[in-house]
């Protein structure tokens, strides 16, 4: 051998040894068939899946275009009926010429309406001034009434002067004789004094609490001649003759003077019936106080005075101040003379029959002819 061929053979020997082994080709193939058989295996899962995922939609959507068929079947439906409803109130309206017979009988409604209302104001009265006059009479027969019934004169003299305002509100010159005479009532109303019935009836209530416990006063044994002065023991001054004497006069008293009259002592039931007596004529007392009756208020307070002086001492300091009391009332006055309203209706009245309301039949006058007569 050479040393040309050395390197060759040198150069051969390590080629040689870094060839791969002759099995081992084949086994990288098999497994790159096998990568390639999964990657397809996996792209045919994802085409199924997608497939199948394509189907479910569709499906869905199948469905949704099936219920918008079923809202839109069931919204034609409702549409026939409404149509059918509204054809058949076409069918029951009525005609133009039921519409213009009906529009007529309104207009003749509507007159006869207008017809009704003036007819009524006729009868009740054409205006609100025609009831405030007829108020005013009204209120001048009420305060007549008052004055001749009660002998109220506080509220007679409102009623008057209400009157007078109603008339003053009208502002006309043919009530002037009216007013005039409502003037001279009302002047005569405030200078009239209304007497206090009532402080009376009061004042006469607590003389009766006071006459029922009235009592009579027991007589006391006096000693003017001094005779008992010369008995006289030791002691304080009083002798037991004087003390028995006393007591003795709390029951016995011997009058000397024969020409004075000797009250019995009351006690007892004749103390209870001189209360009766005494209590009954106050109580009278109070009810023609009340009433105005002045001869029964008289009498009363006259039958307490004789009931006083017949069976109680003047010396009794309690029926003493009660008889001064009677006689203290007896003056006041319970009755007063009232005026007289008839000649203010009159001229009232002459003036509600001038106006030109009653003149045509148609104020409140004409409309109740009997409202005067009864009142």
């Amino acid at each position: 051998m050479s040393e040309a061929d050395l390197p060759k053979q040198e150069q051969n020997t390590p080629a040689a040894e870094s060839a791969p082994p002759v099995g081992t080709a084949p086994a990288r193939r098999g497994n790159g068939l096998a990568l390639l058989a999964l990657l397809v295996g996996a792209a045919g899962v994802a085409v199924a899946g997608w497939g199948l995922w394509q189907v479910r939609s569709l499906e869905s959507r199948d469905q949704q275009q099936l219920g918008m068929v079923e809202e839109a079947r069931g919204q034609t439906q409702a549409l026939v009926q409404r149509e059918q409803l509204l054809s058949a109130r076409l069918a029951e309206l009525p005609s133009a010429a039921e519409l213009d017979e009906r529009r007529r009988l309104l207009v003749d409604l509507q007159g006869d309406q207008q017809q009704l209302r003036q007819r009524l104001e006729t009868i009740l009265g054409a205006s609100r001034k025609d009831w405030r006059l007829a108020e005013a009479e009204h209120l001048l027969r009420l305060a007549s009434l008052r004055l001749s019934a009660l002998q109220d004169i506080t509220s007679a003299t409102a009623l008057v002067q209400a009157a007078d305002d109603i008339l003053r509100e009208q502002d006309d010159p043919a009530a002037y004789a009216a007013r005039q005479q409502l003037a001279k009532s009302l002047m005569e109303l405030r200078t009239t004094t209304q007497p206090d019935r009532t402080g009376l009836f009061l004042q006469l209530g607590a003389l009766r609490d006071q006459a029922a416990q009235l009592n009579p006063l027991v007589p006391a044994f006096e000693d003017k001649g001094g005779v008992l002065l010369d008995m006289a023991a030791e002691g304080d001054g009083r002798s037991r003759w004087s003390e028995w004497l006393e007591t003795l006069s709390h029951y016995f008293r011997i009058q000397l003077n024969a020409d004075q009259n000797i009250k019995p002592l009351l006690a007892g039931q004749s103390l209870s019936q001189v209360r009766l007596a005494l209590s009954l004529a106050l109580e009278q007392a109070q009810w023609g106080a009340l009433h105005g009756q002045t001869q029964v208020y008289q009498q009363s307070l006259s039958q307490a005075r004789e009931v006083l002086d017949g069976h109680f001492n003047k010396e009794n300091p309690d029926s003493r101040a009660l008889l001064a009391r009677i006689d203290e009332l007896s003056s006041q006055p319970v009755e007063v003379k009232v005026p007289d309203l008839a000649p203010t209706l009159t001229a009232l009245q002459a003036y509600l029959q001038r106006s030109p309301e009653a003149a045509d039949g148609t104020g409140p006058e004409a409309a109740d002819p009997g409202e005067g007569a009864e009142q």
